[in-house]
């Protein structure tokens, strides 16, 4: 099946690394591997375009593009990963329906206080018409559902959980043993490791809070090293908070390809990171692939990604004396974390793997093609 893929937020080939491009890239990739030709239909970034001098005009030259390439193309489908208020898509519906094919939703959002901030309105409205719009949508956070239901049917939203591809994450002891002589780190010697960006807002947050958790009372009698994975416009503000909490424990390693993160998480012992407000958090994932013990918040839709006393710890308040409990916890306990992460690896490859998860999402996707749900309109939306 020709499948028409879009992602507004962010194109496939954008040289700033995400979840949401790593996501939409997986999507892309497992389509392809099950037989269809899943190809990007248009490039353009609609985050916030109707801010941007020319923003509207750029907007219909790559709908008048996408509707060419339509046209020439004849796919059967349109796929839009993550349609939203900030990176609504204005291209998907109108291609499709100018073809006559279904148009379909990936991880979309809908908030409706949007609506009321004069600031996000626009953007609201362009991406309610998305999702008025579309044939079926499509979520891999449950938290997500009630929402989507109050625009559109129970019967066209689905649940396809949060997951990744494991093989990309093995646990590579030797691997793991060179990069701590690489980095001057004892065999024996205890290593948290996590992996952020640097920049404003959340990511922020959680990494201050991280710190600052580190330096707390049930720690400071722990020795520990504390690998951090990442780069970003707030460099000097995490290295100067780094140096105030936890002076000569933290090894900034800058940004590290995706496809060498395993190395970096298979030499380290346990993997922290608060995520505040973290829609689900996939480098949790990627960790417990590695066979790491997870310390989080239980925040958003982590405990869809990590599963509590299982796989990891989740601390219910943003307490960072609790949080520094958790992680002295497991780093006391050799054979706790070692258990855990054997239960972490075998939860992300039967419970979120991604080529289990995206077996699904082909066999929906040929199902919506082949007209086995009903389109909801307006009329059909609750109120």
């Amino acid at each position: 099946m020709k499948i028409a893929f879009y992602c507004p937020n962010k194109p496939l080939d954008h040289p700033e690394p995400s979840g949401d491009q790593t996501i939409a890239r997986g999507i892309v990739q497992a389509l392809n591997g099950l037989g269809h030709d899943c190809r990007e239909a248009a490039v353009f970034r609609a985050r916030w375009f109707w801010k941007r001098p020319g923003g509207w005009a750029r907007a219909a030259a790559a709908l008048v593009k996408a509707l060419r390439l339509g046209r020439a193309w004849r796919p059967h489908l349109w796929l839009t990963y993550h349609t939203y208020y900030k990176s609504p898509d204005v291209i998907g519906p109108w291609v499709s329906r100018h073809l006559g094919i279904p148009y379909v939703l990936f991880q979309p959002m809908y908030s409706t206080k949007r609506r009321r901030d004069p600031k996000t309105r626009l953007g609201f409205y362009l991406n309610r018409t998305a999702l008025l719009c579309c044939r079926h949508a499509i979520t891999n956070n449950r938290n997500d559902v009630a929402a989507l239901v109050r625009i559109l049917p129970a019967r066209a939203v689905s649940v396809i959980p949060p997951g990744i591809f494991p093989e990309a994450f093995p646990r590579d002891e030797r691997a793991g043993r060179s990069l701590r002589r690489h980095l001057k780190l004892g065999d024996q010697e205890p290593v948290l490791i996590t992996v952020a960006r640097f920049r404003p807002g959340v990511k922020w947050e959680s990494l201050r809070f991280l710190l600052e958790a580190l330096a707390r009372e049930p720690l400071k009698d722990m020795y520990f090293r504390l690998l951090l994975v990442g780069d970003g416009p707030l460099e000097d503000r995490v290295r100067a908070a780094a140096s105030r909490y936890l002076p000569s424990r933290v090894i900034f390693t800058g940004r590290v390809a995706r496809t060498d993160l395993y190395r970096y998480l298979s030499a380290a012992d346990l993997f922290a990171f608060p995520g505040i407000e973290e829609s689900l958090g996939m480098v949790y994932l990627e960790a417990q692939a590695c066979g790491l013990p997870v310390v989080a918040l239980r925040q958003g839709g982590v405990d869809q990604v990590v599963e509590d006393t299982r796989t990891g710890l989740l601390v219910p308040d943003p307490d960072p004396h609790v949080f520094a409990q958790a992680v002295g916890r497991l780093l006391a306990d050799r054979d706790l974390r070692i258990r855990m992460g054997r239960h972490a690896q075998r939860f992300v490859h039967t419970r979120r793997n991604l080529h289990r998860n995206y077996r699904h999402l082909s066999r929906l996707l040929e199902a919506v093609a082949a007209r086995s749900f009903e389109r909801p309109g307006p009329s059909d939306a609750p109120p």
